[in-house]
């Protein structure tokens, strides 16, 4: 994510004028947002769980997995509270980004309007259960208000995404058949998708798109997976990996259906594209840093530049756990080697295997301290967040400026409402 850009930046002053609380709810939310914020976490795993009780249907909206894990429930409350702390402190870092990637988010799961209001009533039923009798009526009154902020901004960002994507947000699902299956490795496979009346709706390189399947014990799960293909206009390809159970962790339900059943002729309900984490069609040069199934947005992005800005200066790292287990690898090899400046380094956690390398592969975890980069470079990450955490820290001390450094995150973005590691 890249913070300040896109339509929030050149409408900042409107927006911020837009969402201003009336000057009692203020004072309000000044003296409670501290107390809000120490019990934000418990807000909102109270919230979830009682929505869901009187609300069953929106699970098939909401990725149990992350409810399950308590990932979801940490995302809403920092960033309600992020939200909150901007409207009372002009100072607080600017909350556009966040909420534009959100926004994305939940065009991707075919989110409606209506449904925000059902979430305000049970998030301010959780505050005021977990609060007690702190929440008087001009407490809740004010909250409310921060609220219905928070969520009309989100409604009208979500409304032109839908718009501008052709979607009817009654309708947001569209039928795609399985055209392609291929194998990638023995956990990773990828799919073409190619919907079955009309051409893909357009996208850009490093957005992705929801898939939504009917499980077996009859509910319904969507899980976002990145497009791993630059724009074709007639398909795109998804890369999936399967997630095993590991200790108390089950296996990944969504990626377990895909990996046995999305074979060709297989219909599948996929989401419009979304995603604001692109790269420009600057000149500048590109670093791509990956680990793992992060691997994905890198090859979309490349695939892309190898066919519209060949002579682009391009430097790829990526971290695996071996060659065999590299997804993608032979069409990034491709692509990576039709271009006028394009170079890869790849490091293997098992010790570095004999393979059609653009360059020797390394054994150990990538260490980015003394690899060349191009001076004046944009920076664009994907993969786990300790590793971008590390990454970020690697290249923010050799001299790369906070701003030219986008990442992507796979799930609710824990990291979007935290200070940066080496941030100012």
């Amino acid at each position: 994510m890249r913070e300040g850009s896109g339509w929030w930046k050149h409408h900042d002053h409107e927006r911020r004028e837009a969402m201003r609380l009336t000057a009692e709810s203020e004072n309000v939310v000044r003296a409670t947002a501290s107390v809000v914020a120490e019990h934000a976490d418990e807000i909102t795993t109270l919230f979830y769980r009682t929505m869901f009780d009187a609300h069953p249907e929106l699970l098939r909206v909401f990725n149990r997995a992350n409810q399950a894990i308590g990932e979801q429930p940490k995302a809403l409350a920092a960033s309600i509270v992020a939200f909150a702390v901007q409207l009372i402190d002009p100072a607080a870092p600017d909350f556009a980004p966040v909420m534009r990637r959100i926004a994305h988010k939940h065009v991707s799961l075919g989110v409606k309007a209506r449904q925000y209001t059902i979430v305000g009533h049970h998030l301010l039923d959780a505050v005021g259960t977990v609060l007690g009798d702190a929440v008087t009526p001009e407490v809740r009154a004010a909250w409310d208000e921060v609220y219905w902020l928070f969520g009309c901004s989100l409604i009208a960002e979500e409304a032109k995404l839908y718009a501008l994507g052709g979607t009817d947000p009654e309708f947001p699902w569209r039928k795609h058949r399985v055209v392609e299956r291929i194998e990638e490795s023995s956990d990773v496979v990828s799919l073409v998708l190619a919907p079955i009346s009309g051409d893909v709706g357009s996208y850009r390189a490093g957005q992705y798109v929801a898939i939504a399947v009917d499980l077996p014990d009859g509910s319904r799960q969507p899980r976002q997976y990145t497009i791993s293909s630059g724009p074709r206009g007639d398909s795109l390809r998804v890369t999936i990996k399967r997630v095993r159970a590991n200790g108390d962790a089950p296996e990944g339900q969504v990626s377990t259906w895909l990996h046995e059943n999305a074979h060709p002729g297989q219909l599948i309900d996929v989401s419009q594209p979304a995603g604001d984490v692109t790269i420009d069609d600057s000149e500048r040069p590109l670093v791509l840093v990956s680990a793992g199934i992060g691997i994905t947005p890198v090859a979309a992005i490349v695939e892309d530049l190898s066919r519209r800005a060949p002579a682009r200066t391009v430097r790829l790292f990526h971290a695996d756990r071996s060659h065999s287990s590299h997804a993608l690898y032979t069409s990034l090899r491709r692509q990576v080697l039709a271009m006028d400046d394009a170079r890869a380094q790849n490091w293997y956690r098992e010790e570095a295997e004999s393979a059609p390398t653009l360059r020797p592969s390394l054994s150990g975890r990538m260490d980015l301290a003394d690899v060349d980069l191009p001076d004046d470079a944009e920076v664009f990450m994907c993969g786990p967040l300790d590793f971008m955490r590390t990454s970020r820290s690697t290249l923010l001390a050799r001299g790369v400026p906070s701003e030219r450094i986008s990442y992507e995150v796979f799930g609710p973005d824990l990291w979007a409402q935290q200070p940066k590691p080496g941030a100012a």
